[in-house]
Formats: structure tokens, sequence, C-alpha cells
């Protein structure tokens, strides 16, 4: 389990998250919604230790993520950012390999290797893997990238905005792939997403903010109401029922 307890980030005068206390539940998946500079990415980038909060805690399984030595917290939690600068000319072996690192320190074991085949696998890359990242599709690129976390072999994995610049065809593939991972390889993944009728359709667990504050949080169906998007969007909407899922109507 992820545990927040009254964390906060601020530059300056300026507050972007809020005290923000919330447990995040162990295997499955969980979104973190809301319109643009609610405090999602930044919330996803402490709990990581990406950012250093202002003040707070967060734990890990009960580790203090402020606390933990690097190599510990490594083989615990991982994330995949929105600006991934990895050099373009690295094949997606490479790129996956990197996932190993906490454990290899750069010098791959026969155990090593099998958990790099492994993710190339799960991933569908296996006629990739010797291509260069920027000989790659937007898709396939991003597929390479979620192989070299999946590969670091956490119970935590962490995703900011994984379907952006993803067609409709390869953003249904991701999250099918994210589902997998939590159910086949019982990973805790948890999601920065825009398009809320994603993750009303793979989530277990959603988590609404606005205003850098969590205002809402609960199963797809407590958040898919035109009540609950009222409150997290400002806008009114019309939600429907499709077989079996709660989908936001909000284009017109």
């Amino acid at each position: 389990m992820i545990e927040i307890s009254n964390i906060r980030k601020s530059y300056g005068d300026t507050i972007v998250v809020w005290d923000v206390s919330l447990q995040i539940p162990r295997r499955g998946i969980t979104s973190i919604i809301g319109p643009n500079g609610a405090g999602k990415s930044t919330l996803l980038s402490m709990i990581s230790r990406l950012a250093p909060m202002t003040s707070g805690t967060v734990r890990v399984d009960g580790l203090d993520v402020t606390k933990t030595p690097s190599d510990v917290l490594a083989k615990r939690l991982s994330i995949l950012r929105q600006d991934n600068r990895v050099g373009s000319r690295l094949t997606v072996r490479d790129l996956v390999e990197f996932g190993r690192y906490p454990y290899s320190k750069g010098r791959l074991t026969a155990e090593d290797r099998a958990h790099v085949d492994k993710a190339i696998g799960f991933l569908g890359l296996e006629g990739l893997a010797g291509r260069f990242l920027d000989e790659l599709s937007g898709g396939q690129r991003q597929r390479a990238y979620v192989a070299m976390v999946l590969c670091q072999d956490t119970d935590y994995v962490l995703f900011d905005e994984p379907l952006n610049n993803l067609d409709m065809k390869h953003a249904v593939g991701m999250m099918k792939l994210l589902r997998r991972a939590a159910d086949i390889l019982d990973k805790t993944i948890v999601l920065v997403l825009h398009d809320i009728n994603f993750a009303s359709c793979y989530s277990d667990y959603i988590v609404a903010m606005r205003d850098g504050s969590v205002i809402r949080h609960g199963s797809p169906r407590a958040i898919m109401t035109s009540e609950a998007i009222r409150d997290i969007y400002e806008m009114d909407v019309e939600v429907q029922e499709v077989q079996g899922r709660r989908i936001s109507i909000y284009y017109t």
C-alpha cells in the first residue's frame, strides 16, 4: 500500500499540492484524474521521490520514500515519466536492460537477461528488440519504455500520462497491456490520465484532483457520475452505461 500523509508542494508562495492524505490500494490500477494544473503529475513525482515534497510523508509498504536508500526503493517502486530522455540510438533491448540497473549495476547476469526477455515478450517486442528507438513508431517506442519499467520488476509501477501522443488504437492497446500487467504480473499500477473514460473502463480505483487537492476518490462507479464530474471539472456532462461501464459524454 502507498500511504500519503499531509503532503504539500509549494514553489515560493504558490502551492501546487495542498495537504493531500490518501491510501492507494495494493494491486490493480489506480488512475489519477483531474483538470490541467490540478497537481496530478506533481503528486506522482513526490510519491516516486523525483520531486521533493515541501512537507508530509509518503510510505510504500511502510518505507518512508524520503529516508529509504535509492537502491532499496528502486527495487520496490518504478516510474515512467512524460519526458523520457534516453538516447535515440539505443536499441529496444538496450533500453529494456536499463530496467535491471538497480540489480545489475550495469553487469547483467543470466537472471537479469531472463527478466529482459520476459519484459520484451510481455510487450510483444521480440521482432523489434534489435531496432533503434528512432526507427520505431510512437506506439512501439512507448511499449519499449513500458517494457523497461516492467523489467525493473517492482511491485509498484507509476506512469505519468502513458497515453500521450498515442492514437485511439494504440491508446486502447496500452491500457490493455497495463491491465494485463496488473492482473497477470500482480503489479500495483498508478496512472495519471486525462481521458476519464479510459480511467472508468480500466481502473479499479480513481483519485480525482482539482486545485492541488484530492476532492473525490473511490471506485469507477462512484466517480463516474454527473455530479462527481461536475465537481471535478466544473462542467455538466452526461454519463451513460455501456456494457456495464460508465462512459462520460463530454463533447457536446
